[in-house]
Formats: structure tokens, sequence, C-alpha cells
């Protein structure tokens, strides 16, 4: 998964909707055949996404820069997700949102359906897709989601990201049988783990929704506070979630100060054979450079 900030939701079944949505601004937009869709509108929903899909790939051929497009499916226990990833799997999907996963069975037989039906934009008068093109990002929203993270991950090479199920009333919530709080004190443990597992794995950790869209401070103090965990996004779903979101995640203008200069410091002492130095009286050696890079490769994000 590249790096981005902010995934906006859509509802698959409002193509309106979803063409707003691509016009956004957001890094990304999710574009949901799942909660947001009823069970008879499915159908319909499938192929308006797909039609979105392919005027994003059109976009994108005429030079149109865009944002990612994601689609989130049913849960593999639905029955649904076959029918879901034969008519959204072509040119112009970047990634599949992939809820309720909880067993390396149910990841690898997503991985192989993605195979096959990756392979089968390659025929006569269609437009070819590289193989594994379609990455997935796994939507932890379970006990057991959270609990088999690491190895959920490593069960296919198209894993690339995690998004923890974190709103309110949501699934997580409701499987752990929690409470919720703008502190986070109840699901502090999960997101936690989510998150280290997330990074020992080499993927990408967004955090979920907000569900209130009228409450900007709460927004704020919530997004805050998983930012300074490791995440490095979430998931708004409405338009006007995406501002403060992004300067929730932002680095601090301050930190991008302070290790730019830990890196010229650090590449200039390193020149003479140096990689231990003091700068302002803090030890800086190749762990601190490290970490001073990738903040700054972060703070492009900003």
């Amino acid at each position: 998964m590249k790096l981005i900030r902010t995934a906006l939701f859509a509802p698959g079944s409002n193509a309106r909707v979803m063409a707003k949505a691509l016009e956004s601004g957001a890094d990304a937009v999710i574009l949901d055949l799942e909660d947001s869709v009823a069970i008879a509108a499915k159908p319909e929903a499938r192929k308006l996404v797909a039609a979105q899909i392919d005027a994003v790939a059109a976009s994108r051929a005429s030079g149109k820069a865009t944002p990612g497009v994601f689609v989130r499916t049913n849960s593999p226990a639905t029955g649904m997700l076959e029918s879901d990833l034969a008519a959204v799997v072509r040119p112009g999907l970047d990634m599949i949102f992939l809820p309720k996963g909880e067993t390396i069975g149910e990841i690898q037989a997503c991985a192989a359906l993605l195979d096959r039906f990756e392979a089968a934009q390659g025929t006569p008068g269609k437009p070819g897709m590289k193989p594994g093109s379609v990455e997935i990002c796994l939507m932890i929203e379970s006990a057991l989601g959270v609990y088999n993270c690491h190895a959920l991950i490593k069960a296919s090479s198209r894993v690339t990201g995690t998004c923890i199920g974190s709103a309110r009333d949501g699934d997580l919530q409701t499987d752990l049988g929690c409470a919720w709080s703008i502190e986070g004190t109840e699901l502090l443990y999960a997101r936690s783990k989510v998150l280290c597992d997330t990074r020992a794995a080499g993927a990408y950790p967004l955090d979920g929704v907000f569900s209130d869209i009228n409450d900007e401070a709460g927004l704020m103090q919530d997004s805050i506070a998983s930012a300074r965990l490791g995440f490095m996004g979430r998931t708004p779903i409405h338009p006007k979630q995406i501002a403060p979101i992004r300067k929730a995640y932002a680095v601090p203008e301050a930190e991008v100060v302070w290790y730019t200069r830990v890196v010229s410091e650090f590449e200039a002492a390193e020149k003479t054979a140096v990689a231990a130095i003091s700068v302002e009286g803090k030890l800086i050696d190749y762990a601190m450079y490290s970490r001073a890079r990738r903040v700054l490769e972060l703070a492009k994000l900003n």
C-alpha cells in the first residue's frame, strides 16, 4: 500500500456519491459493497462500482491523476465475496478492503479468487492486469481477527495493510463486549496489538471510522491519539472529515525542522567516519538517524 492518510468511504449503490468521492481530494476512495448497501441492492451496486472503476481506468489512461481506488467487499462468511470480486476486479482497481476475515484459509481463498479474476482480464479485446496487482487490506473487526492478525497478514503476499474497526458501536466493539469512550481506553489493547502485528509483518496500519460526522473535536482527539500510537491515517465517511484527519496525522512542523537538522548533521559526520554525534545535547546514532529519515518521509504527506 502506498502512503496515504485518508481513504474515504462511498456507498456502492449511489453513483453520484461515488463520483463526488473520487473528486473529494481524499488520497483514496473505498467504494463500498458491504454495510452501506442493502442486500437486495448488491447486484446493482456491483455494476455501479464496476462502472466507476472503468471510469478511473480511462482517466488514468489519459494521464489524469486519480485517487487510489479500493473496494470493500462483503465478508467471506456471507457467500457473496466471489460475486463481488467477479464484478470489480478490472483495470483501475488498486485494492480490496476485506471485512471480517478471521482465518488464514479465508485470506488465501480471497487471494486465489483475485488470481483467477485478474487472469480473466487478459482476454482478446480487454486490457490485461498484472498478476498480483490488486492488493488486500484486512479489516480487523473481531476478537479472533485481532488475535490472528499477524498470521492473517502473512497468509498472502497480496496483504499490504490493515484497517482496525475502531468505530463506536461497530463490529469490533460488539464482539469484544466493551464500552467505547473518546479516551480510547477500552480499545487500546486491540489497537496496539493490530498496530504491532501489522508493523511486524511489514504492512501499513490504518485506523477505522469515526462515526460522528458532526463531532470534529472528537475526531481530532481520537485521530491524534491514533497517530501517537503509530497509525498512518484512517477512513473518513464524509468529505468534511478529510481535512481534520490530515491535520491530526500530519508531522508537526517543529519535528520536520528538527529531523531535517538531524539528518543533515549526521550525514555530514558520517562522511568523516563518525556515526555518533550530539545535536543540542541529544545522542544521534544510526537508530536516531533512521527514525529521522522515516519521519521526514511521512512528512511528505502533510
